[in-house]
């Protein structure tokens, strides 16, 4: 193993007081840090008085700057890599630094600290004992409803990062493939406008509807509750109403769009049982 090492640094996700001691020693002893975003981290470094020399590294570079960083590294270099905020790895470009370091054989120490994860769970009173994090969801709409249903039957709190100014379409893609679920919406934590909107997802789209957000978000719904396997043990009574809808002129989408949201069901579930023959032997729900 060379002597030199990639350190791994957690940083404040706002506030600058919650940074480790361990980590300030290490930046400070450290022959180079690697940053995502050297602005954020010289505010970081100035408040502690730290002068490691400043490198950056992020997605539109780290093709190019990470062998160069690897063969220091191999030549005994001390690197620590910070993310603009919380862990690095997650949802940034880190991880790529990380896998390229353990090919070459170089020693990774990871330095915990703050997360935004973590702490908007928390926060969120949501269900803690598991928990999905999906990173950012996809932006174009039908992606993000095929993502979502895939993640209804999960019996865990599912966590989403989200940039503010598109908080309440996402909101909105999750309450109408998740409806009637506790969620929450986490906002610029740690500093001094931290906000924390708790309650049904209905309830937070309407929060959000026609404010200007500000800072990064972390939307969280928790799982599905027990009573509602209700729905899907009566496969029967949904494929008449769907029947009911479409007999009334309803397009199929919207028919099952329609029960998914009174039945408080995923609308993959309803489309699966609305395409599977009935107990009594008959043929699957057709449109009118």
């Amino acid at each position: 193993m060379c002597a030199g090492r990639l350190s791994v640094c957690a940083t404040p996700i706002g506030n600058l007081g919650d940074v480790t001691l361990r980590v300030v020693d290490t930046l400070r002893d450290a022959d180079l840090i690697a940053a995502e975003d050297t602005r954020i981290t010289r505010r970081l470094l100035a408040r502690y008085g730290i002068e490691t020399p400043l490198e950056a590294y992020h997605a539109h570079n780290l093709e190019r700057r990470t062998p160069a960083l690897v063969a220091r590294m191999s030549d005994g270099v001390h690197v620590a890599l910070v993310s603009d905020a919380g862990t690095p790895g997650i949802s940034d470009p880190g991880a790529h630094l990380v896998d390229a370091c353990l090919e070459a054989g170089i020693a990774v120490e990871v330095l915990p600290g703050p997360s935004a994860i973590v702490t908007a769970l928390v926060a969120s009173g949501l269900p803690t004992h598991a928990f999905y994090f999906g990173g950012f969801l996809p932006r174009k709409a039908g992606e993000r409803r095929t993502r979502l249903e895939s993640l209804a039957s999960l019996d865990a709190t599912l966590i989403f990062y989200e940039s503010p100014r598109r908080t309440p379409a996402t909101l909105a893609s999750l309450a109408e493939a998740l409806p009637g679920r506790r969620a929450a919406m986490a906002r610029e934590l740690t500093k001094i406008h931290e906000e924390v909107l708790r309650g049904p997802i209905d309830s937070l789209v309407a929060g959000v509807e026609g404010r200007t957000l500000k800072g990064e978000v972390v939307l969280l719904v928790g799982p599905p509750d027990r009573g509602s396997a209700r729905a899907i043990a009566d496969p029967a009574a949904i494929r008449e109403r769907l029947s009911v809808l479409e007999s009334a002129g309803v397009s199929r989408s919207a028919a099952v769009r329609q029960v998914a949201g009174e039945q408080g069901v995923a609308r993959n579930d309803v489309y699966r049982i609305a395409h599977e023959p009935d107990d009594r032997g008959g043929s699957p729900a057709t449109s009118a």
